[in-house]
């Protein structure tokens, strides 16, 4: 049976589209479908493979990937899947209702800017760096009364 292969696949599927909504670098993103492919497309289980100390020779599949895929083998999961999993608050998560503000740009915004407060993205929007990122559809001015208008009611 090739049940690991699919498990496989569906995981690094599942990590890669984490990594694309927190904007992680693209051909990291690219690496983990490319191998979700490829475990999909080889014959054998890749557990047999491993056996053989052959999973590196899996296209697509270098010493990072292959790591992971031992891990998966020895443990049924993978560390670095569950760390991406972290939600995300649920204050930060109602960010993607503001004008201009996506789900995915609200993952961007706290994993990998940092803005984990309303003052925090008030700061961001005033520095006019929010404008620079191309999923930013809005106003500044729109947004940024939106998010005075939320601190405001978070004050009362």
């Amino acid at each position: 049976m090739k049940e690991n292969n699919q498990r496989l696949a569906g995981l690094f599927r599942s990590m890669a589209d984490l990594l694309s909504s927190q904007r992680a670098n693209p051909y990291r993103v690219r690496a983990y479908r490319r191998a979700a492919d490829a475990l999909l497309a080889i014959d054998e289980d890749v557990a047999t493979l491993a056996e053989r100390g052959e999973i590196e020779e899996i296209e697509g599949i270098g010493t990072d990937l292959a790591k992971k895929i031992e891990e998966f083998l020895e443990t049924g999961t993978i560390r670095a899947y569950e760390g991406l999993k972290t939600p995300l608050p649920t204050e930060v998560r109602s960010w993607a209702t503001l004008p201009g503000l996506s789900d995915s740009l609200v993952a961007y915004l706290y994993f990998r800017l940092g803005i984990r407060s309303l003052p925090d993205l008030d700061q961001l929007i005033r520095s006019h760096l929010l404008r620079t990122l191309p999923s930013f559809s809005g106003s500044e001015e729109q947004l940024l009364q939106a998010v005075r208008q939320r601190i405001q009611n978070h004050e009362r």
